[in-house]
């Protein structure tokens, strides 16, 4: 690519629109593809795999899991995105930490809400940890629990997966935010689907 730099800029300004135009090029038939995967993804497509036993036990998995710490799990998984939200070129990462605001996981005594976000057509998935567990917990451990969760889903396995995923926030959740006392239940167990 550097050579191509070079000779495009030995080419003169031509050469270097030349560049600007296949770099252009580039970058919208990845957004195009993009927005057609989503805009021709039925709604069933996720429904199949997020069948409502699959949501009630991931449900039962955060109920489970937030009685051995202080912190709330949210559970979020969306389709097809609108196109508005794809032209933006908004990614999983930017999309999740809407859902966050959205769903309200902010908002809780301790700054403990952690999302946990399924971009079903991107094949990608995201934590989102409120600023009172991102001091204690570093990054890289939620990012391993996603990578788990991807790797579950390429297999097939959405419900064990996402269970897996919700007792393995749980893990990291006890660690720094233990249960005691008074642990009240802030913010709603039941998954969404967005």
């Amino acid at each position: 690519m550097v050579s191509a730099a070079v000779a495009a800029g030995a080419a003169g300004p031509v050469g270097v629109a030349a560049l600007v135009a296949v770099a252009r090029r580039g970058v919208g038939e990845m957004r195009l593809t993009r927005l057609v995967r989503h805009m021709l993804a039925p709604s069933w497509w996720v429904d199949r795999a997020f069948t409502p036993a699959v949501m009630a036990a991931i449900e039962l998995a955060v109920q489970g899991s937030e009685s051995l710490h202080r912190g709330e799990i949210r559970f979020a998984v969306e389709g097809g995105l609108d196109f508005p939200v794809l032209w933006q070129g908004i990614d999983a990462r930017a999309r999740a930490v809407e859902v966050f605001a959205h769903l309200r996981v902010w908002d809780t005594e301790e700054n403990t809400g952690v999302l946990i976000y399924v971009q079903w057509v991107d094949r990608r998935v995201e934590i989102v940890a409120d600023r009172g567990i991102a001091r204690q917990v570093p990054q890289a451990d939620w990012d391993a629990v996603c990578r788990r969760l991807e790797a579950a889903f390429r297999e097939g396995r959405y419900g064990p997966g996402a269970v897996e995923a919700v007792r393995a926030v749980g893990e990291l959740l006890a660690g720094p935010f233990p249960a005691w006392g008074d642990n009240p239940d802030e913010l709603p167990n039941r998954p969404v689907r967005l």
